[in-house]
């Protein structure tokens, strides 16, 4: 269902309890989102700077995800 405008589905309109939790929570969520952002960058800047370590963790990591799955 195209809205007026023809730019694509309508956007139902929110309860005015739902409207107060948006605005009251919205900064808070854009916070959280740069804050993963910048954590997901440093991330990727650390895995290309030392990718033969995080090839031996990811190593170790399965090693021990198995040996506790085959003990089930």
């Amino acid at each position: 269902m195209a809205s007026e405008t023809g730019k694509g589905p309508a956007m139902p309109e929110l309860p005015e309890g739902l409207k107060e939790l948006q605005e009251r929570f919205a900064p808070q969520l854009e916070g959280a989102m740069e804050q993963v952002t910048e954590v997901n960058e440093q991330v990727k800047a650390f895995i290309r700077k030392n990718p033969g370590t995080v090839l031996l963790g990811a190593a170790a990591v399965g090693f021990l995800i198995g040996r506790w799955a085959a003990r089930r």
